[in-house]
């Protein structure tokens, strides 16, 4: 009887070695793989990856990596809070066709799927954009912009027009003339909680931030817009310019945090229109 207890004794102490050793190597690789994961994120933003300006559920995402575009995306409101990606100005087109379908992300923890918006009104619309996208980083790219984890519910005057406008304007004359871009874009929810009837929520309006890096002495520069949902299309694009400021109240995001502080000042507070040749592009009619 005694050996029969002395087994389980330690076969129970094998066990739970086993046990502590699993769990050693699960903390240290999934330690590895934050780490990791944080400093490929590195690649895909400009002065910092996005983060909450205050500990809050409506402002917690996951980051989820695609070849060309990084995404925050929030499980609770089943979209992305934000997308930020490069562009820079490439010769010749690496753009393949539309794909016909969008696609379910298997990394969102709520099924998110192509049916989801299916009668409800909204449009899928793109976030990193299909074109730029596809333009810049080839075929493979192109279809993952149609992933559900970079897609939000735009009403159409919106994604069809206004949204379509700025994102041409950005490949045909912005980019052409800075060269290099970093682009972030995404929602704004400022009103009561509004859901499609599988739990998307309905976002009040969307931002876009251009940014221009600079180089050497020249200091970086900024082009902010916040769109409403209900726009007619046909509005000039610079009746949405704002501060970057203003789009951190209204999210709760602190874009640019590893600026220094005197520079990221400057480039948040205030608009500035300098350089950018805004009146060029600010009525340019939507393809649609």
């Amino acid at each position: 009887m005694l050996d029969v207890m002395d087994d389980i004794r330690s076969a129970g102490r094998k066990l739970w070695r086993g046990f502590g050793v699993s769990v050693v190597f699960a903390l240290v690789g999934g330690g590895l793989w934050w780490w990791q994961e944080r400093d490929y994120q590195q690649f895909y933003v400009w002065q910092g990856v996005p983060q909450a300006r205050a500990l809050d559920w409506k402002t917690l995402a996951r980051g989820l990596r695609s070849d060309a575009y990084l995404v925050g995306w929030s499980d609770l409101r089943a979209n992305p809070l934000w997308v930020t990606w490069r562009l820079e100005n490439t010769q010749g087109s690496r753009l393949g066709e539309r794909p016909d379908e969008f696609e379910r992300d298997w990394r969102s923890l709520w099924p998110v799927t192509p049916d989801s918006y299916r009668n409800s009104g909204y449009d899928r619309g793109h976030l990193a954009p299909n074109y730029a996208i596809g333009k810049v980083y080839g075929v493979k790219a192109q279809h993952q912009t149609f992933r559900m984890t970079n897609i939000s519910p735009q009403t159409p005057a919106l994604n069809r027009k206004l949204w379509q406008r700025l994102e041409a304007a950005i490949m045909d004359s912005i980019l052409p003339r800075e060269g290099a871009l970093w682009i972030t874009a995404g929602p704004v929810f400022s009103g009561s909680i509004e859901r499609l009837p599988n739990l998307i929520e309905i976002p009040d309006a969307f931002y876009k931030i251009i940014i221009s890096p600079g180089s050497g002495r020249q200091a970086p520069r900024a082009l902010a817009f916040l769109f409403p949902q209900q726009v007619r299309g046909d509005e000039p694009l610079d009746r949405f310019l704002v501060s970057i400021d203003r789009i951190e109240s209204l999210t709760g995001l602190d874009f640019f945090h590893e600026l220094p502080d005197d520079v990221e000042q400057r480039l948040e507070a205030q608009v500035v229109r300098d350089g950018w040749q805004v009146d060029s592009f600010s009525r340019t009619p939507s393809r649609y």
